[in-house]
């Protein structure tokens, strides 16, 4: 495990989110106003969670927390980044939606729910959760270790052929890394901006201009045979597994054609997957 690497991911965390955070304006209003930022995909993944405890890992500043919430589940937020927690405890407050968030790395965490004995109906994370992780085996034995029995692993992420590809769609860069860190100089990117990520029913705002992080970060490339490999080792039952051929609002390539909320390579473009679900369930 990488911890010193997940420390300088913190940094660069805290000074992306602001930038992330300004292009999306009134965010308590729209929560206020039954706003969602959860897409069909992830809506159907969870099912019907009113009533059920959810543990949202890397939950970044909690806007999908507080979606989840809306259903009517009791959930937890988790995230490495003080900025984006802080950002997520200040929205449940100004929108009135209720959730609990810990500034904690996620290795970090799993020593402390299960220290104080803390169990879950689901876990759940999504879009850029993976790659932030040093050790899949710990992560999988850690949610594995929270879920109720009969609890399900729910999580919904851009596919790692698409992470193979720069911003031209030219391969640049390995699909097996091996568990060896991928380092980037210019740190966490405003990628709000480069793919106009808006609220729901919003107009993105321009906020921020000219994002320059001061801190480098660190990614890992796992592929999904590794992913789904390290859940089945940690004893979890994998329920489905399915590959998408469209992003939800970000923008991997530039010459990608936005349709709604999704974005999609044109017809004269390679057909790769560009995100995947696994849903996987822990035995009664």
């Amino acid at each position: 495990m990488r911890k010193e690497l997940h420390e300088e991911n913190r940094l660069s965390w805290n000074e992306a989110t602001k930038a992330h955070n300004s292009h999306k304006g009134d965010q308590a209003a729209f929560f206020r106003q039954g706003g969602s930022t959860l897409f069909e995909e992830e809506k159907l993944l969870l099912g019907d969670v009113k009533g059920r405890s959810v543990l949202h890992l890397q939950c970044n500043a909690g806007q999908d927390t507080l979606s989840i919430a809306q259903l009517g589940a009791h959930v937890t937020g988790v995230d490495i980044s003080d900025t984006a927690i802080e950002f997520a405890r200040r929205l449940s407050a100004e929108s009135g939606i209720p959730a609990t968030f810990q500034r904690m790395d996620v290795y970090d965490w799993f020593v402390e729910a299960n220290r104080q004995s803390l169990r879950f109906d689901v876990v759940f994370c999504s879009y850029g959760a993976i790659c932030w992780l040093s050790d899949l085996k710990a992560w999988a034995t850690g949610i594995e270790a929270l879920l109720k029995p009969g609890g399900r692993f729910v999580i919904v992420d851009f596919h790692p052929v698409a992470m193979m590809f720069d911003e031209k769609l030219k391969r640049a860069y390995p699909y097996f890394s091996n568990g060896n860190a991928l380092t980037w100089e210019q740190g966490i990117s405003d990628y709000v901006a480069f793919s106009e990520i808006r609220l729901p029913g919003t107009t993105y705002l321009e906020g921020v201009k000219d994002f320059k992080n001061p801190y480098h970060s660190h990614e890992f490339q796992w592929g999904t045979a590794e992913i789904i490999t390290a859940l089945l080792e940690a004893n979890l039952a994998l329920t489905s597994f399915k590959e998408y051929p469209y992003a939800s609002q970000f923008k991997p390539y530039e010459s990608m054609q936005r349709i709604g909320d999704r974005w999609l390579l044109p017809d004269n473009e390679p057909n790769i997957p560009l995100m995947y679900s696994i849903t996987a369930a822990k035995p009664s």
